[in-house]
């Protein structure tokens, strides 16, 4: 799976690490400034940790009010992750954008169009369905585009709209820090 696809397994993970960035880590500011529950929070925050993005803070406070500290490689990918929630609360499509696989298949397309079996290929574990799925709440959402091709027999492509090209720049510098732990 690569680097992205792992950042984007859980649907908290990208908005935790944005949070850490401008609030202290403790659960209850990440549960408060998020409006997450405390189980979404929790497998969040584990999944970060098994990434080495973030650590349970050793020496501070009780062991039921932890606080996290960014790791050095989570520290890399702060920025990024700030710009991409930026950017999709600006397109307002921050639900859509934080499913499993809506980044990953927005970074797959990249400024080309390409066929369903190209993303298939390009995106490693990502099941038929699954890619199905995040192409129709993409294409729901505006940022991308379904064509299909008159011919026998009829071919579909899909490809980025103008509206999501913002969301390319955040996801290159986060596909670039290749470093989460693969």
């Amino acid at each position: 799976m690569s680097s992205l696809s792992r950042l984007f397994h859980h649907r908290w993970a990208v908005p935790v690490l944005a949070a850490l960035h401008r609030t202290p880590g403790r659960s209850a500011n990440l549960m408060h400034a998020l409006g997450v529950g405390r189980d979404s929070l929790r497998r969040a925050l584990d999944e970060l940790i098994d990434l080495r993005l973030i650590a349970r803070n050793p020496g501070y406070g009780h062991p039921l009010r932890p606080e996290y500290l960014v790791l050095p490689a989570g520290a890399l990918l702060l920025p990024a992750c700030v710009d991409l929630m930026a950017a999709l609360d600006s397109l307002r499509v921050t639900e859509a954008g934080l499913k499993k696989w809506s980044m990953p298949v927005v970074d797959a397309l990249g400024a080309d169009s390409r066929r369903f079996s190209e993303l298939r290929a390009a995106l490693p574990g990502i099941t038929a369905r699954a890619l199905t799925l995040a192409l129709k709440d993409l294409v729901a959402a505006g940022l991308v585009e379904r064509t299909v091709t008159d011919g026998f027999p009829p071919s579909t492509s899909y490809r980025l709209t103008r509206t999501a090209r913002p969301l390319l720049a955040p996801l290159a510098r986060l596909r670039g820090e290749d470093d989460l732990g693969a």
